[in-house]
């Protein structure tokens, strides 16, 4: 395996990607290109979270597929940092947009990249999904030739992800005097901060940055996973994205387990640094989504 890092914007965000290529084998695929899954991992846009970032890619990669980790760009509020989420999104577009010019030289099959993004990270997938084809985004390449195609993932996977922030603000409503969820309301207004800048979400900004608004015929397949008992991140994110889908026939698949928190990752001993992060009913999400995987962007 060869092992790369790359800053996505030379000393300006300090972002930066790992990627895990597989060498070409003259016993593997010899000389074909191998699909390659870019990992977001979730954090609040306040950080990148470990549980959601290596584990998923050694996941992949015994799969046969290359994995990219990207680090991008979050907030902190102490320091000042907010309002993060463009700044993500070009660093998402910019690494794909790298991913597709290193084709030859890394084995990648540039017509086969899918975004695989937990909570936060999810939602970055999904405005990357979304947005693709938006000309401030495209405009944003730190290239000559600007092209929608070349930033556009070819499969999304979203973990648990936030992707409706009228629902978001309807249920911390309705819970607003429940002891048990303020603590976690009160994280959502930090990270809209991180997010957007401000923790008022006017109209205009809810729908901005809530890619239901924006799903369209050109969204790629999308495979969704989420549990009924998020108390961080409802469920409904989900719920809502797949009937936007459906809408607009872009294929998806969606699974909605019973029981489980936010944060689950693998929901294995390998990603848990609780009992409450191991759920042997979720764990099956991984297979399930690697199973989906193969019918949109296979080995061969």
């Amino acid at each position: 395996m060869i092992i790369k890092k790359r800053y996505v914007e030379e000393n300006e965000s300090g972002a930066y990607f790992t990627a895990y290529l597989l060498e070409d084998s003259k016993e593997l695929l010899p000389g074909k290109k191998r699909p390659v899954v870019v990992i977001a991992p979730g954090g609040g846009y306040l950080f990148t979270s470990d549980r959601e970032a290596e584990p998923i890619a050694m996941k992949f990669l015994s799969l046969g597929y290359h994995a990219v980790i990207l680090r991008y760009t979050t907030g902190n509020i102490e320091e000042g940092r907010i309002g993060v989420g463009k700044q993500a999104l070009k660093e998402l577009a910019q690494t794909i947009y790298y991913l597709r010019q290193k084709s030859d030289l890394w084995y990648l099959d540039k017509d086969k990249i899918a975004v695989c993004g937990f909570s936060a990270g999810a939602h970055l997938a999904a405005n990357l999904g979304v947005h693709w084809n938006n000309k401030e985004l495209i405009d944003s390449l730190k290239t000559k030739e600007k092209r929608a195609e070349d930033i556009k993932p070819n499969a999304l996977i979203l973990g648990y992800p936030l992707l409706d922030y009228e629902v978001m603000l309807h249920k911390a409503k309705l819970e607003a005097e429940n002891e048990e969820l303020k603590g976690n309301f009160e994280f959502i207004k930090i990270a809209n901060k991180a997010l957007t800048g401000t923790v008022d979400l006017t109209e205009d900004i809810i729908k901005e940055y809530s890619p239901k608004f924006w799903v369209s015929k050109h969204t790629p397949p999308t495979f969704l996973w989420h549990t009924a008992t998020d108390n961080l991140v409802f469920a409904e994110n989900s719920l809502n994205f797949a009937l936007e889908l459906a809408k607009h026939k872009v294929p998806y698949e969606l699974h909605v387990f019973q029981n489980g928190g936010h944060g689950l990752a693998l929901a294995n001993e390998i990603t848990a640094n609780s009992k409450e992060q191991i759920n042997e009913d979720c764990e099956v999400w991984f297979d399930l989504a690697a199973n989906w995987l193969k019918k949109h962007i296979p080995l061969s």
